[in-house]
């Protein structure tokens, strides 16, 4: 029993490591499970104009469900599927639609938003 507790706290603190070092790691309180795989963290990246169309960015920084689940595949690593999305618990996909809201924002809101 032991044994297996050291992995499981090793496993705990390289992934805690990994969450300080990429704010746009997100830990999900539910993982996601696609077959034998299961993703426990999703690390997500700035999209360019280009993976942002047919998306009303309104939409984005409302938060709504549609809108977020036709972007974070774009840019997820591991990429998530739109089944993935679906089944996603909504803690998990309010959690990745803020990182996405952060990266529409300039440094200017950012700051303000922040000391507000």
């Amino acid at each position: 029993m032991t044994t297996q507790a050291q992995p499981a706290d090793a496993n705990n603190t390289a992934t805690e490591v990994a969450d300080k070092a990429d704010p746009n790691t997100v830990m999900l309180d539910t993982p996601v499970r696609r077959g034998d795989q299961i993703i426990n963290a999703v690390t997500l990246r700035k999209p360019k104009a280009g993976e942002l169309r047919g998306i009303a960015l309104t939409e984005l920084l409302q938060l709504k469900v549609e809108a977020i689940q036709a972007v974070v595949p774009r840019i997820s690593s591991p990429m998530l599927h739109k089944q993935d999305m679906a089944n996603m618990d909504p803690a998990d996909l309010v959690t990745l639609g803020g990182v996405v809201i952060g990266f529409l924002l300039t440094k200017e809101q950012k700051t303000d938003f922040l000391t507000a």
